[in-house]
């Protein structure tokens, strides 16, 4: 296949090493590229003919080539010449292996020479460094996180001052007598602070029954504590024995000693709906008799007189009436 259908396959397709990013840019992630960016000259895929420079882990630099004559084996397709320590001669060596190779590709691989050189140097000096201090050198920082850290400690320090400031004045107020027995608007620590200074000065002596009453203080919530604990554990091992089963374990027994028991009670209340009913229809015989029997008495109409507001006078009319019975 020819490196033009390669590079239009994965220029135009797909790449598993082209990475994109979002500014347009594409980058080469294959190990070989010699300057990682993602180009028709740079792409190590799309080119019969091409050369790098790499470094091995244990620090030794190495020119690879890469010819079209040797297409054919893809296992010996790749050539690895190992450079001089010295920089000169090493730049030496790929001006005279690189001779008929394009411009680009041996400027290219002087680049990655210098950059290899400079790294290494670098991490000769970082590992001396270490071996001389006995500990490990932390890598430099961000600009903004460095700055960002300096503020910090200058405001750190800005607070320690004002702190010594104060518990120094306040120390001193203390000896005169201003306060009297206790300051205010005082800051607990810096105020157990000036005590401490006090005491080992000489100049003041610790309260035995404050000591006591914070002892005191101290078992208290302790027993507070515990009794928590324990209501907790007891309410823990409740939880553990209740449970909670299903109504189809009931057994037959049980569910007909239920039905018999409701039947007879619908039994007792129809009968108790039958003695209801009987004594009603007794009842209203007995309201007619004596609807038929009639009293001496009746009420007359009732008549309202009408007066002032919430007033109210009731007037009963009554009469005789004799009632001849008829024999």
């Amino acid at each position: 296949m020819s490196d033009e259908i390669v590079w239009q396959i994965i220029n135009q397709q797909f790449c598993a090493f082209k990475l994109k990013t979002t500014k347009g840019n594409n980058f080469c992630r294959n190990e070989y590229s010699v300057s990682g960016l993602c180009n028709r000259q740079s792409c190590p895929l799309a080119n019969s003919r091409y050369a790098t420079v790499r470094t091995s882990p244990k620090g030794t630099i190495y020119l690879y080539i890469k010819t079209i004559e040797r297409s054919h084996m893809p296992a010996k397709w790749w050539e690895k010449i190992k450079l001089s320590k010295n920089y000169a001669e090493a730049l030496s060596q790929i001006e005279e292996r690189l001779q008929y190779f394009p411009k680009f590709l041996l400027h290219k691989c002087k680049q990655r020479l210098t950059r290899l050189v400079q790294v290494a140097t670098r991490m000769r000096k970082i590992a001396a460094e270490e071996a001389r201090l006995g500990e490990k050198l932390v890598p430099k920082m961000a600009p903004k996180i460095k700055h960002r850290e300096e503020a910090r400690e200058r405001k750190a320090l800005a607070a320690a001052k004002l702190e010594r400031s104060i518990e120094r004045e306040l120390l001193e107020r203390l000896r005169q007598g201003a306060y009297g027995d206790q300051p205010l608007n005082c800051n607990a620590t810096i105020w157990k602070k000036v005590l401490n200074a006090l005491e080992n000065e000489g100049e003041g002596s610790r309260d035995k029954d404050m000591d006591a009453g914070i002892e005191g203080e101290d078992e208290e919530d302790e027993s507070e504590k515990e009794l928590e604990q324990e209501e907790e554990d007891a309410e823990s091992e409740l939880d553990g024995q209740v449970e909670y089963i299903s109504d189809f374990d009931e057994s037959d027994e049980d569910l007909a000693d239920i039905e018999d028991w409701l039947g007879s009670e619908e039994d007792s209340h129809a009968d108790d709906d039958d003695d209801d009913e009987d004594s009603n229809e007794e009842g209203d015989q007995a309201a007619k008799k004596k609807a038929k029997a009639g009293d001496k008495r009746k009420r007359g109409k009732v008549t309202k007189m009408r007066g002032k507001k919430r007033k109210e006078i009731e007037v009963e009319h009554e009469r005789e009436t004799n009632k001849l019975l008829a024999f």
